[in-house]
């Protein structure tokens, strides 16, 4: 039977290429270290920030964010699971670009929102790379998966 490209069989294939072990390091150090503050600075960039934005149930959405932030950065950087574990990453993306990135656009104009969007716009381009590409040779998901590769 012929796998589809998004079976569960093909969710730890990737390409040869050992250049995304960078994608992955930027990736995953940028959410676990981002997960992390907002468990070490929940006033700053935890609840307070979820609050300011204006989610219901601040604390929830923090911790929660927070807590897919950290897990999926280390597989990520691990290179395990990393198509899967890109996926809620893609969503946090999102939801920060259509919470805080479209008032910016709205209410300042596009150069304040060009500089604000700028690192969210490259991670969620860099995200996508690893939804489509897979974790590349040096990766736990190269080594699951016999003749692994996309």
């Amino acid at each position: 039977m012929k796998e589809t490209s998004w079976s569960p069989a093909n969710i730890f294939k990737t390409q040869d290429d050992n250049r995304a072990i960078l994608v992955r390091l930027i990736v995953g150090l940028v959410f676990l270290t981002e997960g992390i503050q907002k468990y070490l600075f929940p006033d700053l960039l935890g609840t307070g920030r979820f609050l300011t934005i204006g989610f219901n149930n601040p604390a929830f959405w923090a911790y929660f964010t927070g807590t897919f932030e950290i897990l999926c950065g280390i597989l990520v950087i691990m290179g395990l699971i990393t198509r899967l574990a890109s996926i809620p990453l893609i969503i946090i993306m999102v939801t920060a670009f259509i919470t805080t990135k479209i008032p910016i656009l709205v209410h300042k104009g596009v150069w304040p929102w060009a500089h604000e969007y700028r690192t969210d716009f490259a991670m969620t381009l860099l995200l996508i790379y690893l939804l489509i590409y897979g974790a590349g040779r040096w990766s736990f998901d190269s080594k699951i998966t016999p003749g692994n590769k996309s």
